[in-house]
């Protein structure tokens, strides 16, 4: 995701080779792709993704929230001019005529408008939020992510926009306080880890369909910090080696996901589950849970991040189990838990603690076990256990089991 903003300039880039900085960087960071957010650059902009080789998403700059006639058709006119003035450059292959809700407005028929004047090109309707089932994509927006929308059978699904991750390099920050990232860390190599670790969860989601995801974003801006550079573009925030690996390994063929336990997250799965304090054994497959109550996952309250919620969960604590039966010994690739917890949560497999998590998620997240889950599982029956605890805020639990076979 790229801003295009200047400490010096604000929307007046320094120099043509300013420009072409950012984007040769971009390519070093390993992205093939750059999504121009809410700006129409100088020509010259293009010319160096053309000459480069770097894909663009084109936004168009977002207006006011409540349209009336007149400014309607003054953003088809904006629109229009916008089109015809980039529409030769050939780094241009999506135009994004919203973004989050800003300014939406007959979004199907402006969508139908765009692919009438430009057929040569996809349209993401709207980039995140405010899904209207038009166009060629279906974008959302997680942060910090990453997470995906179900995949559709004639829509593109993408995840446009995610990250975020904040850290503020003294000397070159556009205030010296006050400053923010979605998630902050305080040295290089925490925010080399989180990064890497971000883009390592992209690879089970690009195995179920994800095809395009945008990080944000190149450069810090002003009082965000949760650029790839900082807003002077002197100091390059993450290990430039690392995080470039990381990147390419995006790049290689997809792997195969094998869902064993579905969670609840498109379809309501059952549960066994209680709010009261069970005894000690209550994760073992032999214990009786026939007095527990049976119903859907997930389990939280209404207005939670990420929460798909079939059932009301509002509670401090809450104890769940589900049996699942395998027909055939898993003899290759990870075993991964698909969950999103809101907050502390313990899983058990078979009466075996697998992984244990602290705070909170926004989203679903592939997490990979170690080789020992693997082998708790057996032919036959086997018993999936949850605990969740929950402090303040919104609350939510759903777990399920899948198995991650890269080629």
């Amino acid at each position: 995701l790229d801003q295009g903003w200047w400490p010096d300039g604000l929307y007046t880039p320094p120099s043509d080779q300013a420009m072409m900085y950012d984007l040769e960087m971009t390519k070093r960071f390993g992205m093939n792709m750059v999504r121009k957010h809410v700006k129409i650059e100088p020509a010259r902009w293009y010319y160096w993704c053309d000459r480069l080789g770097l894909l663009v998403w084109q936004d168009m700059p977002s207006g006011d929230s409540g349209r009336n006639e007149q400014s309607k058709a003054n953003f088809r006119r904006e629109l229009q001019a916008m089109i015809d003035y980039l529409r030769h450059f050939t780094c241009i292959v999506i135009w994004v005529p919203f973004n989050e809700g800003w300014g939406q407005h007959d979004t199907v028929q402006i969508v139908q408008w765009i692919q009438d004047y430009d057929p040569t090109r996809l349209v993401n309707e709207a980039s995140g939020w405010d899904n209207k089932g038009s166009g060629h994509i279906s974008d959302m927006h997680s942060y910090p992510g990453p997470s995906m929308r179900p995949v559709e059978a004639q829509r593109a699904c993408v995840l446009g926009e995610f990250g975020g991750l904040g850290m503020p390099v003294a000397g070159h920050t556009w205030q010296s306080e006050r400053n923010w990232g979605y998630v902050t860390f305080k040295s290089a190599g925490e925010l080399t880890e989180a990064y890497v670790g971000l883009l390592a969860q992209l690879r089970p989601l690009i195995g179920l369909g994800l095809c395009a995801a945008v990080y944000t974003q190149t450069t810090d801006v002003e009082v965000e910090v949760n650029g790839l550079l900082t807003y002077d573009r002197q100091v390059v925030k993450m290990d430039l080696d690392r995080i470039a690996e990381a990147a390419r390994r995006l790049y290689l063929p997809p792997p195969i996901v094998h869902v064993i336990v579905p969670t609840s997250q498109t379809q309501a799965q059952t549960w066994r589950f209680t709010t009261a304090q069970p005894s000690r054994d209550w994760f073992e497959p032999q214990f009786d849970d026939s007095s527990w109550h049976s119903g859907p996952g997930g389990f939280g309250t209404t207005g939670t991040p990420g929460a798909v919620v079939r059932s009301v969960w509002n509670g401090p604590e809450i104890w769940l189990r589900r049996s699942f039966d395998l027909d055939s010994v898993l003899t290759k690739g990870d075993l991964a838990l698909v969950i999103h917890h809101d907050e502390d949560a313990e899983v058990y497999l078979n009466g075996q603690l697998i992984k244990t998590f602290k705070g909170y998620l926004t989203n679903y997240r592939f997490v990979v076990l170690t080789q020992d889950a693997l082998q708790a599982l057996k032919l036959g029956s086997n018993l999936l256990a949850v605990h969740c605890h929950q402090t303040a805020g919104g609350q939510y639990i759903d777990v399920g089991l899948a198995i991650i076979i890269e080629p």
